[in-house]
């Protein structure tokens, strides 16, 4: 088994890491930069630490190339590409188009591909396995076979990482099924599911996030209900939590590239049948006006304080989409800066894990990664990076300041979720 991994993201360069400690595996991806990064021994994402990055280089020989000849007499593909939505919120195949096209550049006959990418049931037998065909000449489940196995990376979790999660499998024949299974479970620990379909394992993966989503739009909506009651939501969700079957989940941003995204792969997916799939849609229409609502919670405590809105200094602690990590694709903090701007405020956005870069080229906004020395109207703690549970808060705030927490971190706010 030779192996090619499509795509080195955050859920690509874990698993051919993995895989490189059983079988020759070379890692590919069109960034250049990323590719000269990797092989220097160092991943920006700090999903795979450099040691085991490194010892994968030098010990197994694990290679991470652009070049496609490298990857030409492999024999297992797998593509682990992104799969976001565009601004109207639709799924946008682009990159598992442009990906089929290189397997299919590359696929020889008795070859496998496996597609790792989050979508809509359907989709790799459907949308993916046909540009495979035009670009290769070959014939599906002739000449070429196919799997789907789900990503079920976490980003910034170093307790639950690739091998320690249970995998999903599935092939395009009850042969080949077996066949994806025994390799994916020679590598993970954690063991593995054969689905008995494709389409299962797809629809298994998008209902999981999106089960996820519904969850916290619920717990979202108990926040504002319990904050025009004057009740602590976090005290009430731990005096729920004491019976055993009530699930914790907490009120906060929901962004990333999963929950925030795949619900919509599932309910487009169901409007094309006929289905107007609705508390899919209600649990996104809540998460997603979220970053606004805090901005607006914010501006109420200002002015309630006797504080001139208007180009008042206000700072954001956080804009990544989650703690201890520097991913931020899809972050609803942008939402709450945006928000912000319409009261003419450009607030001050410290993140000592994002990419200053990155922020920028992606949203347009700037970032420091320095705390700033000056203090602040409104002090707003949107990601819970350990760095922010020792700051003193106080030492940032200005006499009449407000502070707002939306993960529950402070042990005093003037506001929570």
């Amino acid at each position: 088994m030779r192996i090619a991994v499509i795509g080195l993201g955050y859920v690509g360069l874990p698993l051919a890491r993995l895989f490189s400690t059983k079988y020759p595996t070379v890692g590919f991806d069109i960034n250049k930069k990323r590719i000269a990064e990797l092989m220097q021994g160092h991943d920006a994402t700090l999903e795979v630490e450099d040691a085991l990055l490194q010892e994968a280089i030098n010990k197994h020989g694990f290679v991470c190339t652009n070049d496609l000849d490298a990857i030409r007499d492999c024999n297992f593909y797998v593509v682990t590409v992104p799969t976001p939505v565009d601004a109207n919120n639709n799924p946008d195949l682009t990159p598992l188009y442009k990906a089929s096209e290189t397997v299919g550049k590359v696929i020889s006959k008795g070859d496998i591909v496996v597609y790792e990418s989050t979508v809509y049931p359907g989709v790799t037998e459907d949308e993916c396995i046909p540009v495979v065909e035009k670009v290769s000449g070959l014939k599906f489940n002739v000449d070429f076979f196919a799997g789907y196995s789900p990503e079920r990376i976490n980003p910034g979790d170093k307790l639950h990482t690739v091998e320690k999660i249970k995998k999903v499998t599935s092939g395009s024949t009850p042969e080949i099924g077996k066949l994806v299974d025994s390799v994916y479970a020679s590598v993970i620990t954690a063991g593995t599911h054969l689905a008995p379909s494709m389409k299962v394992a797809e629809a298994a993966k998008v209902i999981e996030n999106s089960q996820r989503d519904i969850n916290i739009a619920f717990v979202n909506e108990l926040s504002k209900i319990f904050n025009k009651m004057g009740i602590d939501t976090s005290a009430v969700l731990e005096a729920a939590g004491t019976k055993w079957n009530f699930l914790p989940f907490k009120p906060g941003l929901v962004g990333g590239h999963s929950i925030g995204v795949d619900p919509y792969y599932l309910a487009q997916a169901a409007q094309r049948l006929g289905y107007n799939p609705e508390i899919i849609l209600a649990g996104r229409r809540m998460n997603d006006g979220m970053g606004e609502y805090v901005a607006n919670q914010v501006i109420k405590l200002m002015l309630k304080n006797g504080i001139q809105v208007v180009g008042s200094p206000v700072l954001i602690l956080g804009i990544t989409f989650k703690e201890n990590c520097p991913d931020v694709r899809n972050t609803k903090v942008v939402d709450i800066i945006k928000a912000l701007k319409e009261y003419n405020i450009v607030p001050t956005i410290y993140d000592p894990w994002a990419n200053p870069a990155e922020v920028q080229h992606e949203y347009g906004v700037t970032t420091v990664c320095e705390l700033p020395a000056e203090r602040f109207d409104a002090v707003i703690l949107s990601v819970a990076h350990d760095e922010f549970r020792t700051l003193d808060i106080t030492s940032l705030k200005t006499d009449k300041a407000v502070v707002f927490d939306v993960k529950g971190l402070l042990p005093e706010a003037d506001g929570r979720l």
